[in-house]
C-alpha cells in the first residue's frame, strides 16, 4: 500500500515538473527571439540628428606675430653687447651700448654754453639798468638761452639713446652687428620679439572654409613630439590673397611651458571644428549597405522590432563617416552599423 502511494506521488511530481520545464523553455525562446539582434552577431547603434560638424585640417609654421628692430639714435662705435641670437631678456635690461665719450663731451660743452648764455642775460640786465644796453640785446640774450637749452636737451637725449634698453620681456631673433662696428641711425642692431602672447600660426582656408570660422574660435593645435594646445583664431582677412585666392588666417597660441621660443619655425597642424546649421545623421562609413539608382544611401535599420532597409539622401562623405540629411524634428535612428551583410532584411522602405 505504501509503495503504491509513493509511486502515485512521484508520478504527479514528474507531471508538474514537466509543465514547469515546458513553460520555462517557452519563456526562454520568447526572450531569445526578442534578443535576436545580439545573437545574430551584428551591432545596433542609435544615431541622433545633430548639426553638421566637419574638421578643417591645415598645416602651418609657428612664428612670432609681432617683432621689432632696435637701433641706435646716433652714430658711434659699439662697445657693449650683452645679448646674442636666441637669448631671452627682461624688460628694462641693457642689451647693447655705444662708446659715449664723444656724446658726453658734446653734452658737457652744450651745458657750459647754456650757463654762459644765462650769465649773459644777467650782465645785459645790469647794463640795461644803467642805460648802457638795449631791450633788443636782452631779447637776443633770452633767445640764445632758449636755443642753447634745446641743444643741450638734444645732446642729453642722444647720450641716453646710446644704449638699447629692452622694451619688454623677449627673445633676440637676429643680431645684425658686432663689437667695435660703427653704428648709424636707420641700421638696426637687433631684431627682437616679445614672449607674451606673441606666437601664432598662419594657415590658408578656401572660400567655403572661411564661411565656417569666426574670430576667437577655439581650435586645436597639434605639434609632433610635443603635444596639443588650444589656440584661437585671432585674425580673419577681409579678402583673399590676390595670387593664391585663399584666405590667410592667424591662430594665436597661449603662453605656457609648451609654447616656448624653440617652437618658432616648427610645423603645427591646425584642427578647426566648423559647425553649420544643417542637421545630419553621422554614421560610420561601414554602415553603408549600398547606393540606389537615385544616388541615395541604403541603410539597415530596426523599426518596431523589424529589420528594414531605408534610402537616405547623402549630405557628405568622408573617409570615416557618412552624413545623411536630416530635418529639424527628425527622430533618432537605430542603425545596424556592423553585420548587416549577414542578415536577410524583412522589408525595404524608400
Amino acid at each position: 500500500m505504501n509503495i503504491k502511494l509513493l509511486f502515485l506521488c512521484l508520478n504527479s511530481l514528474m507531471k508538474r515538473s514537466f509543465f514547469v520545464i515546458v513553460g520555462f523553455l517557452f519563456i526562454l525562446c520568447f526572450s531569445l527571439s526578442k534578443q535576436s539582434i545580439a545573437n545574430e552577431g551584428y551591432q545596433l547603434t542609435r544615431i541622433e540628428a545633430e548639426p553638421f560638424t566637419h574638421i578643417i585640417s591645415r598645416t602651418g609654421k609657428v612664428s612670432f606675430k609681432r617683432s621689432i628692430n632696435l637701433s641706435f639714435k646716433t652714430t658711434g662705435f659699439l662697445t657693449q653687447l650683452n645679448i646674442d641670437e636666441g637669448d631671452t631678456f627682461l624688460s628694462k635690461q641693457v642689451l647693447a651700448a655705444l662708446d659715449t665719450a664723444e656724446l658726453t663731451a658734446n653734452k658737457n660743452s652744450t651745458y657750459a654754453r647754456l650757463l654762459q648764455a644765462k650769465r649773459n642775460i644777467r650782465r645785459i640786465k645790469t647794463l640795461l639798468d644803467k642805460n648802457l644796453s638795449s631791450q633788443r640785446e636782452l631779447d637776443d640774450a633770452n633767445t640764445a638761452v632758449e636755443t642753447t637749452r634745446a641743444t643741450y636737451k638734444i645732446a642729453a637725449y642722444n647720450l641716453e639713446k646710446a644704449q638699447i634698453i629692452a622694451p619688454f620681456n623677449g627673445v633676440v631673433i637676429t643680431r645684425n652687428t658686432e663689437l667695435g662696428e660703427l653704428q648709424s641711425p636707420g641700421n638696426y642692431a637687433l631684431k627682437v620679439a616679445s614672449l607674451d602672447n606673441n606666437l601664432m600660426v598662419r594657415v590658408a582656408l578656401t572660400g567655403n572654409d572661411i564661411a565656417a570660422v569666426y574670430l576667437d574660435q577655439k581650435v586645436k593645435v597639434h605639434f609632433d613630439n610635443f603635444g596639443v594646445v588650444e589656440g584661437k583664431i585671432s585674425k580673419i582677412p577681409a579678402m583673399a590673397d590676390s595670387q593664391s585666392h585663399l584666405f590667410i588666417i592667424e591662430v594665436s597660441l597661449p603662453t605656457n611651458g609648451l609654447t616656448r621660443p624653440f617652437l618658432v619655425g616648427q610645423l603645427a597642424q591646425i584642427l578647426i571644428h566648423a559647425q553649420s546649421h544643417d542637421l545630419v545623421y553621422r554614421l560610420p562609413i561601414a554602415a553603408l549597405n549600398a547606393m540606389n539608382d537615385n544616388g541615395q544611401a541604403l541603410i539597415a535599420l530596426e523599426q518596431n522590432n523589424k529589420l528594414i532597409q531605408k534610402a537616405f539622401t547623402i549630405y557628405k562623405v568622408e573617409n570615416e563617416y557618412l552624413y545623411l540629411q536630416a530635418e529639424e524634428n527628425s527622430n533618432a535612428l537605430d542603425v545596424i552599423t556592423q553585420g548587416w551583410n549577414k542578415l536577410s532584411l524583412i522589408s525595404v522602405e524608400r
